[in-house]
């Protein structure tokens, strides 16, 4: 049987077909982590996108030339980006999982960060660098460092990085105050989306004050959203105002797709320089810890426990020598059943911290979250049927503390 040969048509059809399916897979990932939802991480892109010229064009007569044809809204574009962009980062992990026959399986990952000063510093989430078993930095430039992970929030998923810049100048970002943001004012981008390097995207403060929880541990107090185009790999990478000033941290997006809704959240600078100032002063992030575990209750459970409140945090335990049990918080002193679960009750039930009223343990982690080990904080708890207010010190939270 004779073969006949392709035409030119079909071959250029062919071909199309083939880039096409290319850029679907240069948002893929090796290994099995799946994407966080509300995260903008990538794990183990398989695309090996060009760098960019990170927005040099041309000498510095054609330069003058486009920057005067520029609309004022432009000119803020391109000022912003070529101050920024050599000080954002593109940071590659690798780590091993073991499959279900316990063999290795290497997992590559990739997210954005940038350098804060010219010691080689460098903000990211910590999502983009949890667990990793090395760390690869890759500067606007394309000069290439290993990066040593120096420490981490995880409750609000922020994390250091250092590289040793060998004596090379280093750009680093102007961080701003997040605490004098407006709805409304403009703000930049810029990341590494699906490997895709010194990316800039544009938008507006949407909203400011969200509380966003992102995992069980996991949560972004006071969040900044923005409907900048945020897409995975953008993790760890800066929302700059219109200044050049760093004011949050990409972190996550709202999407029901996977890519980007117009729905992103940044963590609030102020919240990430404090994080920062903590870790490379002390080494340790100084995290407020009360000493409790609690379950809600609400509902159905109010009543079968016969509380006096309809909602609240039910105090199952105290910590032995924690600051609530010191300030003398009481536990459950017997266990009961509540449908498939045992739980501890006869303890008491806080309704309220410093007059804020909790209904969950994410209202009290975002109280806790704004506290500093060493303050003192007013509990409105229940007793039986007695309403108490108990003034709590707050001690400093390990690694194994959970409130």
């Amino acid at each position: 049987m004779n073969e006949r040969k392709p035409t030119s048509l079909v071959r250029l059809i062919l071909a199309c077909a083939v880039l096409l399916l290319g850029a679907y897979w240069a948002g893929g990932r090796w290994g099995q982590r799946q994407p966080v939802d509300v995260g903008a991480g990538s794990r183990g892109s398989s695309a090996s996108p060009s760098p960019g010229n990170g927005g040099r064009v041309g000498n510095r007569a054609n330069v003058a030339a486009r920057d005067a044809a520029l609309t004022d809204d432009e000119a803020i574009n391109v000022r912003v980006y070529r101050q920024a962009s050599p000080a954002v980062a593109n940071i590659l992990t690798k780590a091993t999982e073991y499959d279900f026959f316990n063999d290795p399986v290497p997992i590559e990952g990739a997210g954005s960060g940038f350098v804060i000063d010219e010691k080689g510093y460098i903000l990211t989430n910590f999502h983009v660098v949890q667990e990793a078993q090395s760390i690869e930095v890759v500067l606007g430039d394309q000069t290439r460092y290993p990066g040593k992970f120096v420490g981490a929030d995880q409750r609000n998923d922020v994390a250091l990085v250092k590289i040793d810049p060998k004596g090379k100048h280093l750009v680093a970002l102007p961080l701003g105050d997040s605490a004098s943001l407006q709805v409304g004012q403009k703000v930049l981008a810029i990341g590494n989306p699906f490997g895709f390097q010194s990316t800039l995207t544009t938008g507006v403060v949407s909203a400011l004050g969200r509380n966003v929880q992102t995992s069980q541990t996991t949560l972004i107090d006071e969040a900044i959203q923005t409907d900048a185009a945020i897409n995975r790999g953008n993790s760890g990478g800066p929302l700059i105002n219109s200044h050049g000033e760093v004011i949050g941290i990409n972190s996550a997006i709202y999407t029901p797709s996977g890519t980007t809704a117009g729905i992103g959240f940044a963590i609030p600078i102020n919240t990430a320089k404090r994080i920062a100032q903590d870790l490379i002063t002390d080494g340790r992030v100084h995290m407020a810890y009360i000493g409790v575990q609690t379950i809600p209750v609400a509902g159905y459970l109010a009543q079968a426990l016969d509380l006096p409140v309809e909602e609240g945090l039910l105090v199952e335990s105290a910590a032995k020598g924690g600051p609530a049990a010191a300030a003398g918080v009481h536990g459950g002193d017997r266990v009961a059943q509540a449908g498939m679960q045992r739980i501890a009750i006869g303890g008491d039930v806080i309704v309220a911290v410093d007059d804020v009223k909790v209904a969950n343990t994410m209202d009290l982690n975002i109280i806790l979250n704004r506290k500093r080990p060493g303050d003192t904080v007013k509990l409105t708890v229940y007793r039986g049927g007695k309403k108490m207010e108990i003034p709590v010190k707050l001690g400093e939270r390990n690694e194994n503390s959970r409130q």
